[in-house]
């Protein structure tokens, strides 16, 4: 009976909360509906893409001109559609992507959660015995293997020459520090997380000047 009880507040409250007219109700109901589709929408990406963030911004030059700051950038696991590519795989096997040989992956640089994922070209991947042979061991005190990275419009590998403040020098990219790789990038459509906040406020006055609107309609009618 208590169970019963609960059940027809609950759905009484609910349905109080569907019907008001009182203002903030109205946009706290509007804002929930937003989360709800941002939320459905983040959902549906991340079942796609098997990683997350799904997307990224393009938020430097470095990969100019096949990919440009603003473009959204539609990030899938490192294995899904396909194995991941470096450009030298590419250029026997002819596999390429966004205008050039290989694949072009997301990473945190030697792991650290602190900075921003880089995007660059996968361009070879090297064991740790290759990492010491070709000089590149000394730039690191625990040398060891991984991905060597390049920005399509950088003149230089960042490993070593892509050293960033409180994570230093670039290593090679370790495969669990890969969030995944580049599968698709949409123009302009980056500014918005980039400007998140104004977006929301925007939203939030759209909601607003909606609801004065239909209030003041509706007073009209009565």
């Amino acid at each position: 009976m208590s169970d019963t009880t609960w059940l027809q507040r609950a759905a009484s409250t609910l349905a109080a909360f569907r019907e008001s007219d009182h203002p903030v109700v109205s946009l706290a109901r509007d804002l929930l509906w937003v989360v709800a589709v941002v939320g459905g929408i983040a959902l549906l990406l991340y079942l796609f893409a098997g990683t997350w963030p799904a997307v990224v911004t393009i938020e430097s030059e470095s990969m100019v001109p096949n990919m440009n700051v603003g473009d959204l950038v539609l990030v899938v696991d490192e294995d899904r559609f396909g194995g991941l590519a470096t450009w030298a795989e590419g250029q026997q096997t002819g596999h390429s992507s966004f205008g050039n040989y290989g694949d072009v992956i997301v990473y945190r640089p030697n792991g650290a959660d602190s900075v921003h994922p880089i995007i660059h070209r996968a361009m070879t991947y090297v064991d740790t015995a290759a990492v010491e042979e070709s000089g590149l061991g000394e730039y690191y005190t625990d040398p060891h293997g991984g991905y060597i990275t390049k920005g399509d419009n950088n003149p230089y590998t960042d490993q070593p020459n892509l050293r960033i403040s409180g994570v230093g020098v670039i290593e090679p990219v370790k495969k669990e520090w890969i969030v995944g790789k580049a599968l698709v990038a949409v123009p302009l459509v980056g500014y918005l997380p980039l400007h998140l906040t104004e977006f929301a406020v925007v939203v939030i006055l759209v909601i607003l000047i909606h609801d004065f609107v239909l209030a003041r309609r509706k007073e009209k009618e009565e």
